[in-house]
């Protein structure tokens, strides 16, 4: 089966995290998302997931040269920014797309998901 990368992208303005929210709506969040997370388990199709920390909290490193470069910070600045995701196996894009239309409910919120690369065959 295919793994697809679910990502929850969030506005680089705000950097929501779960403190920030109101505690009824994050409560409600969590209990649609648990349920969601539920159904991929039962269903085979669960492989990982979790919530990120703000890109202010991230530190780049670069080590591309002949000493590592730390950078607070993202390596790239945008509007947007993965706050969260889901790695899930589905039986193709059909699939896949439906899961996502389940975690985009859970979330309210815009989810994009794309296949994982895999390996060329030897």
């Amino acid at each position: 089966m295919t793994k697809y990368f679910l990502s929850l992208p969030h506005d680089s303005a705000e950097e929501p995290t779960m403190e920030s929210m109101d505690p009824a709506e994050l409560q409600q969040m969590m209990a649609e998302v648990d349920a969601f997370n539920t159904a991929l388990v039962e269903a085979g199709a669960f492989v990982s997931a979790g919530g990120l920390q703000p890109p202010s909290s991230a530190t780049t490193v670069d080590y591309s040269g002949d000493s590592p470069i730390l950078t607070p910070g993202p390596f790239v600045e945008a509007k947007e920014y993965l706050g969260g995701f889901w790695i899930i196996e589905a039986e193709n894009d059909d699939v896949a797309i439906e899961w996502t239309k389940q975690a985009s409910r859970a979330l309210r919120s815009r989810i994009e998901v794309r296949a994982l690369q895999e390996a060329p065959p030897a």
